[in-house]
């Protein structure tokens, strides 16, 4: 089924290495059955029970991958908790994913399902488990947040939900995955994906012969996600693992550099030549400043020979030395982060630093993160974007031009104008904190 990610597959103890290409072969011989079979009991049952639907009780999110777009739904679980309150929302994801919901802090801890799947039977053993939880819950509204996936339509439809909210392509429009939802939303692909998460849960309001037309205009979502507030302890041991891995005391102003986007999509990345040239800008314009590079502890050689290239005293690496709850304690830390199109973008919507996001196969149109302090770049290339929900993110493209495109001398001149306003703003607000407390003590 649509799981869409490099990784590995276990299977009765036997780990078997899956592409991007396996994944899909496996989403189209066995996905579409699948769906097709289960599309086939549900208009039997729908033939000997045609009921009026009861009241929303409690409504479950089904999202299992993609950290960044689970951010670009706090305004849709906000309105979900408007309708029946906030312990009534739950959350299916997979377990590595679920560190999101965890920092938003949205919903009670107890309401995220996660589902492991280090193996094939673990992973079914959790989804029988969370199935039977919402069951028991009486959970009776589902809302699958995927695009398109044929794992999360068939999931949501095995819930029992009277209500279920899922993307449909009428006319062909994306992928196949069987009429499982109750309520078939189109999808537009000139809604920003909050706006989309979030008309939804409105569609839940809807009676399914509504929905198309759906006689609503979109919603304008200005509903920012919820600040990150790290306690005091978590700060001090954000500044040590800096100050470690810099070499320096105190901690100096910092630069932060994700040169590494997920294999998923690696036509996402940002040439890592032109990262190294903008460290050896930034640090030689600026001789106070650090710049570090982070990433993921499969990134962490990479990031190390990244550093080894640039050359300066000023640049080191965090890359696998940091969990992702203190990577975001450093985001508060630093001044500007530098990231191609990927998670860590939406992750620093959550903390004050402002963030330079690089856009190319993808367009900020859709997925920029929902901030002021999102800086984005896009060359708008008349082939791009390549990559939508209703081709599975999948392109032809072997030759990122659209990233390559993306200039150095302009990144750099937007994080020097970036650094200098907070620069001059600390010393300001540095300055009257010392009048006042030369005032205090006259």
């Amino acid at each position: 089924m649509s799981l869409w990610r490099e990784g590995t597959l276990t299977l009765n103890g036997c780990k078997l290495m899956t592409s991007i290409k396996a994944i899909r072969w496996l989403d189209h011989w066995i996905g579409i059955p699948i769906c097709f079979v289960l599309t086939v009991i549900r208009r039997l049952s729908d033939i000997s029970k045609r009921k009026p639907l009861p009241a929303v009780r409690a409504i479950v999110f089904v999202k299992f991958v993609e950290q960044g777009s689970t951010v670009l739904a706090c305004s849709a679980i906000r309105r979900a908790i408007d309708l029946v309150g906030r312990n009534n929302v739950y959350f299916l994801v997979f377990q590595e994913n679920r560190f999101i919901l965890d920092v938003m802090e949205l919903l009670p801890a107890e309401n995220v399902i996660a589902i492991r799947h280090e193996n094939l039977i673990t992973a079914i053993r959790d989804l029988v488990r969370a199935l039977a939880m919402l069951i028991n819950k009486r959970v009776n509204a589902v809302i699958d947040l995927e695009f398109f996936a044929r794992s999360s339509a068939a999931i949501s439809f095995l819930t029992g939900c009277d209500y279920r909210v899922g993307f449909h392509g009428f006319g062909g429009e994306g992928p196949y995955r069987g009429d499982l939802m109750t309520h078939r939303v189109r999808y537009n692909p000139y809604l920003h994906t909050a706006q989309a998460f979030h008309m939804m849960v409105e569609a839940l309001a809807f009676a399914p012969r509504d929905l198309m037309p759906f006689d609503m205009k979109s919603l304008t979502v200005d509903d920012a996600p919820p600040a990150f507030l790290p306690t005091e302890s978590e700060v001090v041991q954000a500044k040590d693992i800096v100050l470690e891995a810099a070499r320096i005391e105190p901690l100096p102003p910092l630069v932060l550099l994700n040169p590494n986007c997920s294999d998923m999509l690696p036509l996402r990345r940002w040439p890592t030549e032109k990262y190294i040239e903008l460290a050896q800008r930034l640090t030689a314009a600026y001789p106070e400043l650090y710049v570090g590079v982070t990433g993921s502890p499969s990134e962490a050689k990479a990031a190390a020979s990244m550093v080894e290239r640039i050359g300066s005293k000023h640049c080191f690496s965090l890359a696998g030395r940091t969990t992702l709850r203190q990577l975001l304690v450093i985001f508060g830390l630093a001044d500007v982060l530098v990231t191609n199109d990927s998670g860590p973008a939406h992750f620093a919507a959550l903390t004050p630093i402002d963030v330079v996001t690089l856009f190319g196969p993808e367009t900020p149109q859709l997925y920029g993160a929902r901030t002021p302090r999102n800086h984005v770049f896009w060359q708008a290339l008349a082939c791009s974007p390549c990559v939508s929900a209703l081709n599975q993110k999948f392109s032809a493209c072997r030759n990122n031009l659209c990233m390559q495109h993306i200039d150095v001398d302009a990144v750099f001149n937007k994080v020097c104008k970036i650094y200098q306003t907070k620069r001059k703003t600390q010393t300001f607000a540095n300055g009257e904190n010392r009048v006042r407390h030369v005032q205090l003590d006259a």
